[in-house]
C-alpha cells in the first residue's frame, strides 16, 4: 500500500510538472522528448521481440523427395545373421528274445495300439477345437481395441492383423471389424519352401494347430503370397509399437511449433513451385537440443547444401532417422546413442527460413509421416 500511495504521488507531481504553466516551458519540452524517447524504445524492443518469435514459429527447411538422400558417408545397414536350430529324433531299437520277452513286446503293442486310437479321437475332438470361424463386429461410441479383444478372448494383436490396421488411435465409430474365433494373426508367406512348420517354429507357436487351421500337411509346402492364420501368434515388438504410435520419441523434449508437414507443400522460399517434403519441420528457438528418437548407431554426419548440418541415426527393423538444419552436431559417425544423448543443437543451416528441426523417417530407404509414430506423451 506504501508503495502505491508513493507511486501516485510521483505520478501527480510529474503530471503537473509536464503540463503546469507555471513550469518553464524549455524544461516541459526536454522531460517530453525524454518521455517519448523512453517510449519508443520500449515499443522497438517489443516489436523486434515478436519478429523474432514469429520468424522461430515459421521456420521451415528446403525442397526434399521421398528417397533417402544421397550423402557420401551414408552406411548401408547390416544384415543380421539368423541361427536355426533343427532338433533330430532319437530312435529306440527293439530286440527279440526269448518267449517271455515276445509276450513283453506283444504286451507293449497291444498297449500302444489302444494308445493310438486314444490319441486318434483326441486328434478329431481338438481338429473341431481349433475350426476358425469369423464374425462382423460394429465399432461403437467408446470402443477401444483392447476393449473388444478383451470382449471375444483374443489379443489387441489378432484384431490389428486381421484388420490390417496400421494405426490403433485412428479406430472409427461405425467401423467394421472381423473377429476370428482364436487370438492369431495372419501371414503372408514370403518365399518358396514354407510350411506350417517352419512358419509355427518362427511365431514359437504348434505346428499341428497351424496346420490343421489353414487346411495343410505339417510339411505341406505353401505357395508364395498365400494368407495364413498362425494360432496364438504375436505380432513383432517393432510392428505392434508402430501401430500403436510408440515407436518413436519426440526428438525435442522443449515446446515447438509444426510449421511444415510431411506431403506436398508450397515452396516457403515464394518460388511458386510446389515440392514434396519427406519429413516435419519443428520450429523452436537456436540452440535447443535435440535428442535421438529411437536408439541406434550413426551412421552419417556432415553439411548438405538442403539440409545443412545433419546426423543420420541406423535403428532397427529398417529404419533410419535425419534431423537436418542444426546449428552444431554434437555426435561423431560410428557412436551408439541413446535417446537421453544430445546429438545436436537445433539451427537454420542450409536451405531454411529460421531455426527449427527437419525431422525425416525412412522405413526401408522410404520416408514415411513420421507423426502417426511420435509417441504422443
Amino acid at each position: 500500500m506504501n508503495f502505491a500511495r508513493k507511486f501516485k504521488r510521483i505520478s501527480e507531481k510529474l503530471t503537473k510538472f509536464l503540463f503546469s504553466s507555471e513550469e518553464n516551458r524549455v524544461s516541459r519540452i526536454i522531460y517530453k522528448s525524454v518521455a517519448c524517447f523512453v517510449f519508443g524504445a520500449l515499443m522497438t524492443t517489443l516489436c523486434v521481440v515478436a519478429i523474432n518469435n514469429a520468424k522461430q514459429g515459421t521456420g521451415q527447411g528446403g525442397f526434399e523427395t521421398s528417397a533417402v538422400p544421397e550423402f557420401d558417408d551414408v552406411i548401408d545397414s547390416q544384415s543380421e545373421a539368423v541361427n536355426i536350430q533343427v532338433n533330430q529324433a532319437a530312435y529306440a531299437n527293439v530286440q527279440s528274445g526269448t518267449d517271455e520277452v515276445l509276450e513283453e513286446i506283444f504286451a507293449a503293442e497291444e498297449e500302444k495300439a489302444k494308445k493310438e486310437n486314444k490319441d486318434t479321437k483326441t486328434d478329431s475332438a481338438q481338429t473341431e477345437m481349433v475350426d476358425l470361424t469369423y464374425l462382423t463386429y460394429h465399432v461403437q461410441s467408446g470402443d477401444m481395441i483392447g476393449l473388444i479383444a478383451d470382449r471375444y478372448g483374443i489379443t489387441q494383436d489378432t484384431i490389428i492383423s486381421i484388420n490390417n490396421i496400421k494405426q490403433s488411435r485412428l479406430l472409427q465409430v461405425g467401423q467394421y471389424l472381423k473377429i476370428p474365433s482364436m487370438p492369431g494373426i495372419l501371414y503372408t508367406v514370403k518365399s518358396k519352401g514354407e510350411t506350417p512348420q517352419t512358419i509355427a517354429k518362427k511365431y514359437e507357436v504348434d505346428a499341428k494347430k497351424c496346420a490343421i487351421v489353414n487346411n495343410f500337411g505339417e510339411e505341406a509346402e505353401i505357395p508364395a503370397g498365400t494368407s495364413v492364420f498362425v494360432p496364438d501368434a504375436q505380432l513383432d515388438w517393432a510392428t505392434r509399437q508402430e501401430i500403436n504410435g510408440d515407436l518413436f520419441r519426440k526428438p525435442l523434449r522443449n515446446k515447438y511449433y509444426l510449421s511444415s508437414y510431411y506431403g506436398w507443400r508450397n515452396s516457403p522460399f515464394n518460388t511458386g513451385k510446389r515440392s514434396f517434403h519427406g519429413g516435419i519441420d519443428m520450429a523452436c528457438p537456436k540452440g535447443t537440443p535435440i535428442y535421438p528418437s529411437m536408439d541406434g548407431v550413426v551412421t552419417a554426419t556432415g553439411y548438405n547444401s538442403t539440409y545443412g548440418n545433419y546426423v543420420i541415426i541406423q535403428h532397427h527393423s529398417g529404419y533410419k532417422t535425419l534431423y537436418g538444419h542444426m546449428s552444431k552436431i554434437l555426435c561423431k559417425k560410428g557412436n551408439f546413442v541413446y535417446t537421453s544423448t544430445k546429438i545436436g543443437l537445433v539451427g537454420s543451416t542450409g536451405m531454411s527460413t529460421g531455426p527449427h528441426l527437419h525431422f525425416t523417417v525412412y522405413k526401408n530407404g522410404k520416408s514415411v509421416n513420421p507423426l502417426p509414430l511420435l509417441n504422443k506423451r
